[in-house]
């Protein structure tokens, strides 16, 4: 919604310098977003102070790009990060006519969501563990005719899917646990734990989809996790030994690393 306060080149000017001055690196771009969201000068102003005392932009705004869409964001949910595109990019190269798909440790649904909006008409699950997520979520994803889940990994999901997904996207937590504090504040200081931490070596829940993915996917389905490429050859023979085909895809440009399993 455009403000409906004028929104002059000086305003514009000012609010950058706030923001340039409190370490925003892309204050332009920042000031721009903020004063189209503003509704009023003193929701301008909250917004602002906000965002100087360390919030994350998209937590500021309410609303995260992702995929061509805007994803609702709350404070206390994982903030869609725009290298994640590429596993969606990469699901909709590997199964183009997919009918079911599941979105797991979904946070905010944005996954889901991005890949129901390419592929139309889809059976769309989301599930998270966390209620802050799960809440999140279901402002996303029922949107486009989605359901959202509470739950454990695959304990969330309805047993009628087991044999059906054709896509399983699970942006799991891989950050090794002594890691977590080096990560940015705007991830350490405002993002749940539970999405973050991936235990001693990061790769804990990726294991344990990797152990479950074959019983729910279908025939040729696929199950995709992003990882880094620190941990890529590990999460591979995890797929494997979860009885997957497996291979690697890298996106140097987004510093993206995907595994990606299919089941035979």
């Amino acid at each position: 919604m455009p403000p409906v306060f004028p929104a002059s080149p000086s305003s514009r000017d000012s609010v950058a310098a706030v923001l340039r001055a409190a370490g925003c690196v892309f204050a332009e771009d920042e000031a721009e977003l903020i004063l189209a969201t503003a509704r009023t000068p003193e929701e301008l102003a909250a917004l602002v102070d906000r965002r100087v005392a360390g919030l994350p932009l998209e937590l500021v705004l309410g609303w995260a790009e992702f995929h061509g869409l805007r994803i609702a964001v709350e404070p206390g949910v994982f903030v869609p990060r725009r290298r994640t595109e590429f596993l969606v990019e990469q699901a909709l190269a590997q199964s183009p006519e997919a009918a079911v798909v599941v979105d797991l440790c979904c946070g905010s649904g944005a996954v889901g969501a991005a890949l129901s909006a390419a592929l139309g008409g889809v059976e769309l699950h989301a599930a998270d563990i966390d209620p802050a997520a799960v809440r999140c979520a279901r402002r996303n994803v029922a949107a486009v005719g989605g359901r959202v889940h509470a739950g454990d990994l695959f304990d969330a999901l309805p047993g009628a899917l087991r044999g059906r997904v054709d896509i399983l996207a699970a942006n799991v937590p891989y950050v090794p646990s002594d890691e977590v504090g080096l990560l940015p504040a705007e991830a350490r200081d405002h993002e749940p734990l539970v999405a973050l931490d991936g235990g001693v070596d990061g790769l804990d829940v990726l294991r344990r989809v990797a152990a479950g993915a074959a019983g729910w996917l279908a025939p040729g389905g696929c199950v995709l996790v992003e990882t880094s490429e620190r941990q890529a050859p590990t999460a591979v023979d995890a797929f494997r030994r979860g009885g997957l085909t497996t291979r690697l895809a890298v996106s140097e440009e987004r510093y993206a690393t995907v595994v990606i399993g299919v089941r035979p």
